[in-house]
Formats: structure tokens, sequence, C-alpha cells
């Protein structure tokens, strides 16, 4: 895990991705209240931009560097390496 003191930018990133899934998770839980036609196409895109930071943030947990673009879509993909219980 990277360490807030010795990686402060790289654990800049990690706060990012977590906060932003934060976010979107609050906006999507208000929509489903509020919207009466939220379906299931609404709750897949949305979900699906949830676990994309929350999987970057998986990824992102060791790096003592930034995350470079050619490496950011495949660390949106679900962890091969995170069991879901």
């Amino acid at each position: 895990m990277i360490n807030k003191d010795l990686d402060p930018a790289e654990w800049a990133g990690l706060m990012y991705e977590l906060e932003d899934a934060r976010e979107h998770l609050v906006a999507l839980m208000v929509d489903m209240e509020k919207d009466s036609e939220f379906d299931e196409t609404d709750l897949r895109i949305q979900l699906g931009h949830i676990f994309s930071h929350l999987n970057r943030a998986w990824h992102r947990r060791k790096l003592n560097r930034d995350l470079p673009d050619e490496e950011c879509a495949n660390a949106s993909k679900f962890p091969n390496d995170l069991e879901p219980i």
C-alpha cells in the first residue's frame, strides 16, 4: 500500500479515485430516488463509472508513480486479484 507521507502525489491520486467514486455513488442514489424513469440502463452506466474509479483505486494502491494513460483503461477493469465476498 502506498504511504501518504512517502508518496504524497500518488496518495492524492488514490484519494481522488475514491472521492470521485463516493461523489458518483451519492449522485446515483439521488437520481434513483428522484427520477421515476430511472432504469437498468441508467444503473448500468452509472455503476460502471463508479466501478472504474474503485478499480483504478485498487490498481493504484501499490504504485509509487502516477498511473500512465496507457495503463488507465486496463486499471479500470475489475481486478483479477480481488475476490468479492
